[in-house]
């Protein structure tokens, strides 16, 4: 049968690529073409239309993922205060504080924090400053994934991924908002790429440099980027192309590097004394290693997180189907079986090839890396959101890419055409399903998906039968079967605006959260054993008023312009110019004015930061001008959630000591006026009785 065939790389029984055959070619023999026509025409074994495509891919992933960004606002404004925070403050750039005068850290390393508050210092406060370097990383993570595949299952198979990538809705999502994982993943993704490398070369250079992307990740989001290493460690000490002794050299310098990489910042917080930095937010200890292994680590796996909001039973059913379930099955799980399929599949092609074949050892990397993180998701019990899933994206994009190109290779057997038949089929039916589940986009889309794929399928079984001309139609069939459904809720995506903590792509289908942001698990307040609700600092139950979510614990509000002038006002006497219980509602107050706002209590209000004692002291000093009275939110009182109750202890002592005022409608302390003296703040004049 002469047919379109997907052009894969170096053949199957290769362990190198065909650029590495140059190497030995003198520099007279070499090609002459200026990097500028290398850049544009690409590797000279990949075909004429290879090199464009891939340019036209990252052209529209950069513009579907920058179009109606900063609709978003300032997206997380947890995170986005401590960017402000690290544009104006280095030591709050260092260690990643949510306040320039470094009362308290976000609960996450500040690696991601580190690109955004330099292209504020660069650009200027805005939102476009700090979302647009998650868009670059987008795009260059959907490059990587390309190359990765490209090398040793051609451009076709490459441009397959790559799409896959820039498609998926939760990456759509996330490369578009200024939480952690855009740079996690792009690390994770770099590190796959080096893995690759290091096995195909046997270096342990390479191998070193995987660890150093890992380390970095590690700075990024903790314990999470280890979930990777497993199998890139077991791919390099099996298929690498050198001697086992060389090979476990290699292993080690890998891990060397991750742990250079990872633990100078580390060392460093750990060692300088605990008055001279800023208070590790999330932990209940001030140390980061309790952080790491506590809260962000162990906590995650079995639900015994102190100081949470959730928690075991609150962050939704675990179990095998929880990847597929009606919040989580729409952001990433569209190709996840395919992958599977195809990834069984590739694993038995290459089974009896020799110990250092480079696909046998993809399959390795990227298989382990879906398999680790796809387990670990589905039965972990603490904290869980859903965009947490763009995680397994580059895994599901590479092995797709990849299992669809060794099944082409293999076209005329029944494995190889069986392989890409039912990988349609199971894209398609499973699209279906996840579009039954919302109205968003009528009966049409998913009835004509199911009807592309099945057709696919079909014309998949009758390959040998069908004229050539006919091969690119069943094969662009089966594309748009499978893409159809992830392109439509990433296209939702990008037309709804994304605000707070816990945030989903695409169309509402019923479950937690919802588009632009939300409210809890289950859209419903976690509850306490015995089905108790939570308290908040000042007494009461759920928090009202805030910006959306659960009212300035989920997400931030805007602050009016008289409170802003309020909070400006004298703003250089001041190391604070307000403290706040909870950082979103300090977040919100410090975005609107510019200005350091404490966060009392971290998070959601519940870590030892500051001691009553130490807020005393602060304000003896005269280092706070106003608090800001918990009614409109802020974090959980300690005792219901396992953290610390000192953020009701200073609530509790600021309302009996100090001048209450009202500002706009919105209720402060003035902690420079003692009961019984007079206060004035603006034009306003408000003398205080005992509280």
């Amino acid at each position: 049968m002469n047919a379109m065939t997907f052009s894969p790389g170096p053949a199957s029984t290769a362990t190198s690529p065909p650029t590495e055959q140059l190497a030995g070619t003198p520099d007279a023999a070499r090609p002459t073409t200026s990097r500028v026509q290398r850049f544009i025409r690409g590797n000279a074994e990949d075909p004429t239309w290879a090199r464009p495509a891939l340019l036209a891919l990252l052209a529209a992933t950069a513009l579907l993922y920058t179009y109606g960004l900063t609709s978003n606002g300032w997206a997380n404004s947890f995170y986005s205060a401590a960017v402000q925070a690290g544009s104006d403050s280095w030591k709050a750039f260092f260690f990643g504080s949510s306040d320039a005068g470094n009362s308290i850290t976000v609960d996450k390393p500040p690696a991601a924090l580190w690109v955004m508050a330099l292209s504020v210092r660069v650009f200027g406060l805005s939102s476009f400053a700090i979302l647009f370097p998650q868009v670059l990383m987008g795009v260059a993570t959907v490059g990587v994934v390309y190359t990765s595949v490209r090398r040793h299952w051609g451009a076709a198979a490459g441009l397959i991924a790559g799409a896959v990538m820039a498609l998926t809705p939760v990456a759509v999502l996330m490369f578009r908002f200024n939480n952690p994982d855009a740079l996690l993943v792009l690390l994770m993704a770099l590190g796959a790429w080096a893995t690759m490398r290091s096995i195909e070369r046997g270096s342990a250079r390479w191998f070193a440099l995987a660890g150093v992307f890992i380390g970095l990740g590690f700075l990024t989001k903790t314990l999470q980027v280890l979930l990777v290493v497993p199998f890139f460690g077991i791919a390099y000490l099996v298929a690498a192309d050198t001697t086992l002794r060389r090979r476990i050299i290699g292993a080690a310098a890998g891990v060397g590097a991750m742990l250079l990489s990872a633990g100078w910042w580390v060392a460093i917080v750990e060692l300088i004394p605990a008055n001279m930095r800023p208070y590790i937010g999330g932990s209940q200890t001030n140390s980061f290693l309790e952080l790491t292994f506590g809260y962000n680590g162990l906590g995650r796996i079995n639900g015994d997180e102190t100081g949470s909001v959730g928690g075991g039973g609150g962050w939704g059913t675990t179990g095998l189907g929880r990847m597929f379930s009606s919040s989580i099955g729409g952001q990433i799980s569209w190709l996840i079986p395919s992958a599977v399929i195809l990834l069984a599949v590739g694993l038995w092609i290459r089974g009896r090839a020799p110990r250092t074949d480079i696909r046998r050892a993809g399959y390795v990397v990227w298989g382990g890396w879906l398999v680790v993180t796809l387990l670990t998701f589905s039965l972990m019990a603490g904290i869980f959101h859903e965009y947490y899933t763009v995680a397994l994206a580059p895994a599901v994009a590479a092995l797709v890419g990849m299992g669809s190109a060794e099944a082409w290779e293999r076209r005329s057997s029944w494995l190889g055409v069986g392989a890409l038949c039912v990988a349609t089929l199971a894209a398609a039916i499973w699209s279906f399903v996840l579009l039954s589940r919302t109205t968003a986009y009528g009966d049409w889309l998913r009835v004509s998906v199911l009807a592309l794929g099945i057709t696919a399928a079909l014309g998949f079984l009758v390959l040998d039968r069908l004229h050539r001309r006919a091969v690119p139609a069943v094969i662009a069939t089966a594309l748009i079967a499978a893409l159809a459904g992830p392109t439509a809720y990433s296209l939702t995506t990008v037309n709804t605006s994304y605000t707070g903590s816990i945030i989903t792509a695409g169309p509402s289908t019923g479950g937690m959260g919802g588009p632009g942001g939300g409210g809890m698990p289950g859209g419903a307040m976690p509850t306490l054993p015995g089905g108790t609700m939570p308290t908040f600092p000042g007494g009461g139950g759920a928090p009202t008023g805030g910006g959306g979510g659960m009212g300035g614990l989920l997400d931030a509000s805007t602050p009016s312009t008289e409170v802003v002038a309020a909070l400006s006002e004298g703003a250089s006497s001041y190391r604070w110019v307000a403290a706040a219980i909870g950082s979103q509602n300090a977040a919100g107050l410090q975005l609107g004015s510019g200005l350091p706002v404490m966060a009392i209590g971290g998070f959601n209000g519940s870590d030892p930061s500051p001691t009553l004692v130490q807020f005393q002291d602060y304000v003896d000093q005269g280092l706070i001008h106003y608090f800001a009275a918990s009614g409109n939110g802020g974090g959980m009182r300690g005792g219901g959630m396992g953290g610390s109750g000192t953020a009701s202890e200073i609530s509790a002592w600021v309302q009996a000591n100090f001048t209450a005022v009202t500002i706009d409608g919105t209720t402060f302390y003035d902690l420079t006026a003692p009961v019984g003296s007079t206060a004035t703040t603006g034009s306003s004049t408000t003398t205080a009785t005992t509280v």
